[in-house]
C-alpha cells in the first residue's frame, strides 16, 4: 500500500488581507479596471478569501508603477518588507499605465523565493516522517509560476543533502491540478521500485505574476491567487496512513479556451472563463460517479471531500455537482479563506487540513486546471 508517511506546508512569512490587497491591486489598476471599482471591490469581499500569503508586497506592487520609489530589501522577517533585491524598483521599471515588470524581472524573484518555501515544506514533511534525506530514492517538484534550469528540484536536491543518485521528475505547468498528477507519478514510482521512498514537492508563487493589465478577465487572479509550498514523504508502509488507492484524469472536449495559463511580456497570464461553474456543475458528478463504480464504491460511499478551492463559485458548483451540503467541503473552504488558490500546493492543503482533523475515510481529492482537465485521487 502506497501511504503518505510524511506532510509538510510553507507560506511566505508576509501576508495580506483581501481588503487591504483590493485597496492596493484596485490602487495601480488600469483605468478601464478603476471604472468598475465598486463591482471589483464586491468580487475581492466575496472571493471567500480572508488573507493571502505573497512574496510580493503592497510597497513591491507600488514599486511596479512608480520605479522611483526605492526601497530597503530585507530577509522577509518583516511584515510587508519581505522583498529581495530584484523585487525592489528597476531600473527599467515601467511607469503608470504601464504592464508591470518584465517577466524576466518576476521570474528573478521567483527563483530564490520559491527554493525557500519548496526546502520548508519538505523539511517538515521528512521530519514528520522521520525520513533521512539519504532514504529518498525519487523526488518529484511540480510548479507553474516559475521555470528556470538547474530548477527547484536540484535546489532541494542540494539544500536537503539528498544523494545525487536520486531520481528526479519535474511536474511544470500543469496548474492548479498537477499535485494530482505528481501523486500519479509518485504511484507509479512506488510500482517500479516497492522499495523506493518520494519525496514530492509543488511550490507556487503566483503573485510574482500579478497583472496591470486593463483585461477583466486576465486581472481576475489578482483577486485569487496566492503562494505556498506543500510536501509529501510517499512509501509502502501499512498502519493508520493516508493511503493512495487511485488517481484518475478527464480531458472535457473543446473546453481549451476556458482556461489558459500563458506566458506573456510582463509575468503569466491566467485567463478564467465565467462558463467554468456551470461546466462543473453539469460535469463533475456523473464522472466522479462513473469512477468510483471501478472500485464499487458510490458518491455516498465517500466520507470526506478535498475540492481544490478555485474559488467560492468553484466549491459551490462542485458541491452541487456531487450532491453536497456545504459542511462537507468545509476544508477547501478553510484553505480558500485563510491562504486563497496557491494553484497546485492548495490540494495538498486540503488534504492535510483533512488529516489534522481525523477525517473519515475514504476521502476523494479533485482538482481542475487547464484543458479543462479534471483529475481527481482517493485515498483510503
Amino acid at each position: 500500500e502506497i501511504a503518505v508517511v510524511g506532510w509538510g506546508t510553507a507560506v511566505p512569512g508576509h501576508h495580506v488581507s483581501q481588503q487591504e490587497a483590493a485597496e492596493c491591486l484596485l490602487a495601480v489598476a488600469a483605468p478601464a479596471l478603476r471604472q468598475r471599482e465598486q463591482q471589483w471591490r464586491r468580487i475581492f469581499e466575496h472571493s471567500g478569501i480572508r488573507k493571502r500569503h505573497t512574496v510580493v508586497t503592497s510597497r513591491d506592487v507600488m514599486a511596479w508603477q512608480h520605479p522611483s520609489c526605492t526601497h530597503k530589501a530585507t530577509d522577509g522577517s518583516q511584515p510587508g518588507e519581505s522583498v529581495t533585491p530584484q523585487a525592489t524598483a528597476h531600473p527599467t521599471a515601467p511607469i503608470n499605465g504601464a504592464l508591470g515588470p518584465s517577466t524576466a524581472q518576476r521570474l528573478a524573484l521567483y527563483i530564490p523565493a520559491a527554493a525557500q518555501l519548496a526546502v520548508q515544506a519538505a523539511q517538515q514533511a521528512l521530519g514528520e516522517a522521520c525520513c533521512s534525506p539519504a532514504e529518498v530514492t525519487h523526488l518529484i517538484t511540480a510548479s507553474c509560476t516559475g521555470f528556470y534550469s538547474p530548477g527547484v528540484d536540484i535546489q532541494l536536491l542540494r539544500q536537503l543533502g539528498l544523494r545525487t543518485q536520486v531520481q528526479r521528475l519535474h511536474v511544470g505547468y500543469m496548474g492548479c491540478h498537477a499535485a494530482v498528477n505528481a501523486l500519479r507519478a509518485a504511484q507509479g514510482f512506488l510500482a517500479c521500485a516497492p522499495e523506493g521512498c518520494v519525496l514530492l514537492c509543488c511550490v507556487e508563487l503566483c503573485s510574482v505574476h500579478w497583472q496591470l493589465t486593463s483585461q477583466p478577465e486576465k486581472w481576475l487572479g489578482n483577486v485569487l491567487f496566492a503562494d505556498g509550498a506543500a510536501a509529501l514523504v510517499l512509501r509502502r508502509a501499512a498502519g493508520e496512513f493516508w493511503k493512495l488507492a487511485d488517481s484518475a484524469s478527464y480531458l472535457l472536449p473543446e473546453t481549451e479556451h476556458l482556461m489558459a495559463w500563458m506566458i506573456g511580456d510582463h509575468g503569466f497570464e491566467m485567463y478564467l472563463a465565467p462558463q467554468l461553474p456551470g461546466l462543473l456543475r453539469r460535469t463533475v458528478g456523473s464522472w466522479v460517479a462513473d469512477w468510483l463504480q471501478r472500485h464499487r464504491l458510490t458518491l455516498e460511499d465517500i466520507a470526506s471531500w478535498a475540492v481544490h478551492p478555485g474559488g467560492p463559485k468553484i466549491l459551490q458548483a462542485v458541491a452541487a455537482s456531487l450532491g453536497l451540503a456545504a459542511e462537507q467541503l468545509q476544508a477547501s473552504w478553510q484553505v480558500l479563506a485563510n491562504y486563497g488558490n496557491m494553484s497546485s500546493p492548495t490540494i495538498l492543503f486540503v488534504l492535510n487540513e483533512l488529516r489534522r482533523a481525523q477525517a473519515p475515510r475514504p476521502c476523494v481529492a479533485l482538482a481542475f486546471g487547464p484543458g479543462l482537465s479534471l483529475e481527481a485521487a482517493l485515498f483510503v
